[in-house]
């Protein structure tokens, strides 16, 4: 990876056993440093706000202030950290609703370790991560609930569909700009534009659109 200072993450979950794995888990790789843990949302919050790590990793059932609600606050209140879900809960409902609300990824607990690192790895370098086995399992949720636009019938301009395909291998939006030779601010203007029409609320969710066209 290219990076000289390591990644700086938070872990927010209410199972002490469990942020101990991730401290554990995060020792194992020196480009990763584990910067502070919470017990619950609030806490989570006021540690964001206080360390700017570079990731969070959040739970979603916690006692309280609940993973979606802490993802809501942590949206609202314009922290940069990018947020990925690592939870237990493989529901659609969960799952969907995490990622309108801006989750920049969703892993399951049941993952291996080695599985976990390689994905925060991989969202470090501004790729979207999602448990493999929930992919689908998405594709579905956005067929069914009648949020995409349907396949040739968006009326996607040529940039809007050759960004939407970057997205969806993963890209980041300074990624993308890199290698079309444009501007970052103008690779988000896209990626608004082409959210809109598809009537998706996140980068996540046109990423899994595309691969099921």
């Amino acid at each position: 990876m290219n990076r000289t200072a390591p990644i700086r993450i938070l872990a927010i979950d209410d199972h002490p056993l469990f942020r101990k794995g991730v401290s554990d888990l995060v020792e194992m790789d020196d480009s990763m440093l584990l910067v502070g843990e919470a017990a619950n949302g609030v806490e989570g919050l006021r540690l964001a706000r206080e360390l700017n790590p570079d990731f969070i990793l959040l739970d979603i059932n916690m006692k309280g202030m609940s993973g979606l609600e802490t993802l809501a606050a942590i949206k609202d209140a314009g922290i940069e950290a990018r947020v990925l879900m690592l939870t237990v809960s493989d529901s659609e409902d969960d799952v969907i609703a995490a990622l309108r609300l801006g989750a920049d990824g969703y892993l399951l607990k049941d993952m291996e370790p080695e599985d976990i690192l390689q994905s925060l790895r991989q969202a470090a370098d501004g790729k979207v991560v999602i448990s493999e086995r929930l992919t689908q399992l998405l594709v579905h949720a956005l067929r069914e609930d009648g949020k995409q636009a349907g396949g040739t019938a968006v009326n996607l301009t040529e940039r809007e569909s050759q960004i939407l395909q970057l997205v969806a291998q993963g890209l980041s939006n300074k990624m993308i700009a890199g290698r079309l030779g444009i501007s970052e601010g103008t690779v988000k203007v896209h990626v608004k534009h082409l959210l809109k029409k598809l009537k998706l609320n996140s980068r996540v969710e046109a990423a899994v659109w595309a691969l099921s066209q």
